[in-house]
């Protein structure tokens, strides 16, 4: 273990963590917009700068290694004005939109501005001046309002091992893109909506619903597969605004496709909500209760062994079930029925 003090506090922490660990484990708030403790360092906005004992200038916490006897301070004159011109300079081309951004209320620029005090900026300059991109299903694309944290290169990269998008141009011309400038396609898994600490990226699906201040949240777990990713609904009335995920559970918040944007079904008219039967041959399905649905599958299933044998019954499990019921599928084909024709459609 490494000994350090941070802020006059003592801390402790392993050998390798970063300065940005040891004081979070404090609980000292450091600002940052390009850090995400899932991802390697990066060090791109500079916001966590800290003073160091002995350090001539300020350093990024987020990539300078903890050492043993260290002295750390987070909070200073020095290092608040540091930080505050920094936020400054990331608003001078920042578009002023805050009332109609769909990212108002969850956005990190927007928190930073406010815990500054920021009314304006007293830089004057070009601003930006890009296109929004719509071109695909899912993720809206505003480069305006990107800070070139790079959160989502790095997700795309270190994450899904896609690497979709990268950084072209230099300087004031920089931006965020994939390769070529075409348009994007890849996976639509949505990490990159869920790194992004402004309104440069969003989820094409919530645009109409009220933003984060008037949403309800739903604890709740996907049944798009067995894997049982915490999901986080956000909800407006009966519909189903966005979806999210907690960073605490066994999916580290990562989601699919699936389980990010796959939600319209809930609310479609086309949705089964009560078993169907054909209670006559050749007759159009009715509305039937569980009860009456499982008892008829059971006399048929029955009916089938009797007549064919029980290898004229097989069984295609479903890839939402767990593997308690897929354990239970299979038992009941294999004890109950008496045939090993089952399969998995996850196979195909």
């Amino acid at each position: 273990m490494i000994s350090l003090t941070i802020d006059n506090q003592p801390v402790e922490v392993e050998a390798g963590a970063t300065v940005l660990e040891a004081a979070r484990k404090l609980r000292i708030d450091i600002p940052t917009l390009c850090h995400d403790s899932r991802l390697k360092p990066h060090g791109a906005c500079r916001l966590c700068i800290v003073e160091i004992a002995g350090m001539p200038k300020p350093v990024t916490s987020c990539t300078t290694p903890a050492t043993e006897k260290m002295v750390v301070t987070t909070q200073s004159a020095h290092l608040n004005r540091l930080r505050k011109t920094t936020v400054e300079l990331l608003l001078s081309d920042h578009p002023n939109d805050c009332m109609i951004c769909i990212g108002s209320g969850d956005c990190k620029l927007q928190e930073l501005a406010y815990r500054f005090n920021l009314r304006g900026s007293r830089f004057r300059g070009k601003m930006r001046a890009h296109d929004r991109i719509d071109e695909n299903p899912f993720v809206q694309r505003d480069q305006n309002k990107c800070v070139l944290c790079g959160l989502c290169v790095r997700v795309c990269e270190e994450i899904q091992g896609v690497g979709a998008i990268g950084y072209a141009n230099r300087g004031f011309e920089s931006k965020i893109t994939p390769p070529f400038e075409k348009e994007l396609s890849c996976e639509f898994c949505g990490q990159c909506i869920a790194v992004c600490p402004t309104g440069a990226l969003s989820g094409k699906l919530w645009v109409g619903y009220p933003r984060q201040q008037g949403l309800e949240k739903t604890e709740t777990t996907c049944s798009y597969c067995g894997c049982g990713c915490n999901l986080t609904l956000h909800t407006y009335g009966k519909s189903i605004a966005k979806v999210t995920s907690r960073q605490d559970n066994h999916n580290r918040g990562w989601l699919c496709v699936k389980g990010r944007f796959g939600y319209e079904f809930v609310t479609s008219n086309e949705r089964l909500t009560t078993p169907l039967i054909r209670r006559q041959k050749g007759g159009s399905l009715e509305p039937a209760s569980w009860e009456e649905a499982l008892d008829l599958v059971a006399s048929r299933l029955l009916d089938i062994k009797s007549k064919h044998g029980p290898d004229a019954v097989g069984g295609l499990a479903s890839a939402r079930c767990t593997n308690e019921e897929g354990y239970l599928f299979q038992k009941m084909f294999r004890a109950g029925i008496g045939t090993n024709n089952v399969d998995h459609c996850a196979r195909y």
